[in-house]
C-alpha cells in the first residue's frame, strides 16, 4: 500500500477520534477498540485494508504504541482484525448472506464488490450414495459429478463448498470452471428453488486449516437442495463457513 492511503486512512480515524469525548470509564485501549469497529462497520476500513504501522497508529491516537498493540491484539483475537507476516494488520472480510435469495457464491461476491475464486481440492465422476441417492431422489447408480473446493473472496478464503450434481445435467466436469451455477445454467438446470438449512458446528482440524481459523472454531454448515424449472432435485451442497466472516439474514414476514 502506498503513503497516500495510509495518509487518508490515517485523517479519517484521527478524526474520528477527535470526535470521542473523553470517558475516564473505558480504557484507553477499548476506546480505539470502539474507533476501529466504528470505522469498519461504517466501510471507513474495508475489508482487507491494511492498518497504518502501530507507531502511526500511536500518534494518531495520542496514545502509547503498547495501548495500540494491546487494542489490535484484542481485535485479532476477536477475528475483527488479521495479521500476514509481510504484509501487517488487516481488515478481515465479513460478508452477509441473505437466505431470501437463491444466488451462487460468485454472483454474492461479485454483488458485494469482491472477487470470487477457487482453490480446487477435487473433481470426480461416480455414482450416488445411499445418501446421495435419497437426497437427490435419483435411482441407485444414477452417475454423479463431484466439486470440492475451497471458496474465496479477493483471496481470502470465506467457505468450503461440496457439490454433488446429477450427471445428466453438465456435459462433463470440465464445465465448471467457476461458478457450478454458470455452468448448470447453460444446460438449461440452473437451480429455480432450493431447501437449505443451516447448522452450528465446530471446525475440525482440517477444515479449520483450510479456512485459517483454529480447530473448534465455531463454524456454519449450509446443506442446501437445489431444484431446477421441472421440479427435478439436480444439486445438492454443502457448505462450511466460518463463523466471524458471515452473518446470516432473512427477511420474515407476518404467517396467516
Amino acid at each position: 500500500m502506498t503513503d497516500t492511503p495510509h495518509k487518508s486512512m490515517a485523517t479519517e480515524l484521527a478524526e474520528r477520534f477527535a470526535r470521542l469525548e473523553p470517558n475516564e470509564h473505558l480504557p484507553l485501549y477499548r476506546q480505539v477498540q470502539n474507533l476501529l469497529r466504528d470505522a469498519i462497520n461504517e466501510r471507513d476500513l474495508k475489508p482487507d485494508d491494511v492498518l497504518p504501522p502501530e507507531r502511526e497508529l500511536a500518534t494518531i491516537f495520542g496514545v502509547s504504541r503498547i495501548t495500540v498493540r494491546k487494542a489490535i491484539e484484542g481485535l485479532v483475537n476477536e477475528d475483527v482484525l488479521g495479521t500476514r507476516q509481510g504484509s501487517g494488520t488487516f481488515v478481515r472480510p465479513k460478508v452477509e448472506k441473505n437466505f431470501a435469495q437463491l444466488n451462487s457464491f460468485s454472483e454474492e461476491m461479485a454483488a458485494r464488490g469482491l472477487k470470487p475464486d477457487s482453490v480446487w481440492l477435487s473433481r470426480s465422476e461416480g455414482t450416488v450414495s445411499p445418501e446421495e441417492s435419497m437426497t437427490l431422489r435419483a435411482s441407485p447408480g444414477t452417475r454423479v459429478f463431484r466439486f470440492n473446493r475451497i471458496r474465496l473472496a479477493d483471496n481470502n478464503p470465506m467457505s468450503i463448498e461440496r457439490a454433488v450434481v446429477l450427471g445428466e445435467c453438465l456435459p462433463g466436469l470440465e464445465a465448471v470452471e467457476h461458478s457450478l451455477y454458470t455452468a448448470l445454467k447453460k444446460t438449461g438446470n440452473r437451480p429455480v428453488r432450493a431447501l437449505q438449512r443451516l447448522k452450528a458446528v465446530l471446525l475440525t482440524a482440517d477444515q479449520a486449516e483450510m479456512l485459517g481459523a483454529v480447530k473448534g472454531d465455531a463454524g456454519l454448515l449450509a446443506e442446501r437442495i437445489g431444484f431446477n424449472a421441472k421440479g427435478a432435485a439436480i444439486e445438492f451442497s454443502q457448505s462450511w463457513y466460518r463463523g466471524d466472516t458471515y452473518d446470516f439474514v432473512a427477511e420474515l414476514s407476518l404467517g396467516d
